[in-house]
């Protein structure tokens, strides 16, 4: 393009006009072309899905021109399936229109776990290892036992259920627990003119503990013979689960400390 001047005035004025319309192009550039193209100032607040089921998520973020995808699936004991455990972007975050949200859900069915070994075992260390596979405690059963907080049996749906079977985690699992004595009373068994040891297999075979060990002299009576016990049998004396008895033997040798049973 040829520009003709007749006077110096005339080539202000023309240089003037390509000054301008350079200014008005690079503004209109940067202050309405670009921001139109990539949406510049329009963002959007990201909102909360965590609990939204997945038939919910589409509808509710077309609405806000925003998409998403499902990252992972994961099983969630005690959450529903099929809903928004965690987002990314988190929510209140500030995003550009179209973005897409990555969520995690919960699987829509539990995967199934080996029922452990439970039984003999303390009731904290039971605890722990169901919540290890995602197994759920549900009512502790106490039961007449001397061994205090250990586990008697382990119950699923109302029945016994053996280590290694194969149900679904999240599972409710049911423990019968000792008590430590028991709530049941039943008459003082009688070990008098028992030997020592004959004695304490009675004991144990009633859950009763051997308290102290007294000796004494009796020249009638065979050494090892229990020749007293207390509390003592008969006369209606009754005896809880668990508890002790002292016992009195011929020649036998003094116990400081009452017979301790395995818990």
């Amino acid at each position: 393009m040829k520009i003709s001047t007749n006077s110096r005035t005339d080539l202000f004025v023309h240089i003037s006009l390509v000054v301008a319309l350079v200014v008005a192009l690079f503004l209109g550039f940067f202050f309405l072309y670009l921001p139109f193209t990539t949406n510049h100032g329009q963002s959007i607040t990201v909102p909360d899905l965590t609990g939204m089921s997945t038939q919910q998520l589409e509808d509710y973020l077309e609405e806000r021109n925003l998409r998403y995808e499902v990252v992972d699936c994961t099983f969630v004991v005690g959450q529903k399936p099929l809903t928004v455990i965690r987002q990314n972007p988190k929510s209140g975050l500030r995003v550009k229109e179209d973005r897409k949200i990555y969520v995690y859900i919960t699987a829509l069915t539990a995967p199934n776990v080996k029922m452990p070994q439970l039984e003999d075992r303390t009731l904290n260390s039971a605890k722990a290892e169901l919540g290890r596979l995602g197994l759920r405690l549900g009512e502790i059963k106490y039961v007449p036992d001397p061994a205090q907080n250990s586990v008697m049996a382990q119950l699923f749906n109302g029945k016994r259920i053996t280590p290694g079977t194969l149900i679904p985690q999240g599972s409710i699992i049911v423990l019968e627990v000792g008590d430590g004595i028991g709530n049941t009373e039943f008459d003082v068994p009688d070990v008098v003119g028992k030997t020592l040891e004959e004695a304490d297999f009675v004991l144990k075979a009633s859950s009763l503990k051997r308290g102290l060990v007294m000796p004494v002299e009796d020249p009638t009576k065979a050494p090892g013979t229990v020749i007293r016990q207390n509390p003592e049998a008969g006369a209606g004396n009754k005896i809880h689960v668990g508890e002790v008895i002292d016992l009195w033997v011929v020649g036998g040798q003094p116990d400081t400390q009452p017979e301790q049973q395995n818990e």
